[in-house]
């Protein structure tokens, strides 16, 4: 197995071992782990997409040796199963969805830096995204290290944040795109969720900044100065040359942590499809969630 760098702060191509080999053989699974807690992205090429079924039960096992699989949430294609399809194809039509339609103002919202699943009672370790159909241009993804943000942030600044927490909501991230863009089935399934703004891997002991699109509000501090200080921080993580972008290619599945990263899709033209299929793995208390959670508070809304 060979881990190449790709950026110097974030994500790494994996080379002679293929998802499978991951799946089947726990030493592999090892040696791929010890990568992912290392460089947070990690990059497989020319993994088999010409058959649906088995590409899904390689990706469902693979991610299944990180840990338990998230469902895909209410009302989004694929929910109930572990799949979150993300797609600009209509499922009945087979045509390209509408700029209005709702799939593609999730894809607007996804163009969001974020992390997944910040906004559940459970939050994700890792996400693992399998690229099926890609424009020949655009749809690109990027990625920061929210552990080289942390570290370029002043020494009193990260004293306060590794004891402050913050709510995120999808309903939030979802109205910068569109007032009515998280439905009232979504927003009752997916109350805020409060996270402490370090996350410690217990691992190495690496902190990261834990804060996402989905982030509206911090404990104890007014909702303007908060907004205020998650937008100075969302742009200290985002600085230009801090980011990997991921240039699509046939046959690739990227893997990131949720716990030590942001990302974002970029745009593509609408006359063009793009289909993609992700697995989200849960963190568990072994992944730093104990020290996540914060004390008894009461909930504040969006």
């Amino acid at each position: 197995m060979e881990v190449i760098q790709l950026h110097p702060e974030i994500a790494a191509e994996i080379r002679g071992v293929s998802m499978a080999d991951v799946a089947g053989n726990d030493d592999v699974y090892r040696a791929v782990r010890a990568a992912f807690e290392a460089h947070s992205v990690l990059v497989f090429r020319n993994q088999p997409t010409n058959d649906g079924d088995h590409i899904d039960q390689i990706q469902v096992g693979y991610s299944a040796k990180f840990g338990p699989l998230e469902t895909a949430k209410v009302a989004s294609l694929g929910e109930g199963t572990p799949f979150s399809i993300l797609t600009n194809i209509d499922p009945v039509t087979r045509g390209l969805v509408p700029p209005t339609h709702k799939e593609a103002l999730r894809a607007k919202a996804n163009q969001l830096w974020h992390t997944d699943s910040s906004f559940r009672q459970t939050p994700a370790l890792a996400s693992v995204l399998s690229a099926r159909i890609i424009p020949g241009v655009g749809g690109e993804t990027e990625f920061v290290s929210q552990r080289a943000t942390w570290n370029r942030l002043p020494e009193s600044l990260r004293a306060k944040l590794a004891n402050s927490y913050a709510w995120h909501s999808y309903a939030h991230s979802r109205g910068k795109i569109a007032p009515e863009l998280a439905s009232q089935r979504e927003q009752n399934a997916l109350p805020p969720a409060l996270w402490r703004m370090r996350w410690r891997n217990p691992v190495n002991g690496r902190d990261s900044l834990y804060i996402a699109s989905h982030t509206y509000a911090i404990e104890g501090m007014p909702d303007n100065e908060a907004q205020t200080l998650i937008d100075e921080l969302t742009a200290i993580a985002t600085a230009p040359g801090h980011a990997y972008e991921h240039v699509w290619r046939n046959g690739d599945v990227v893997m990131w942590d949720n716990r030590a990263s942001m990302h974002r899709g970029r745009p593509w033209p609408l006359d063009k499809p793009r289909h993609m299929i992700r697995t989200t793995i849960a963190a568990t208390d072994a992944d730093g969630v104990a020290e996540l959670r914060p004390p008894s508070m009461p909930r504040k809304t969006a």
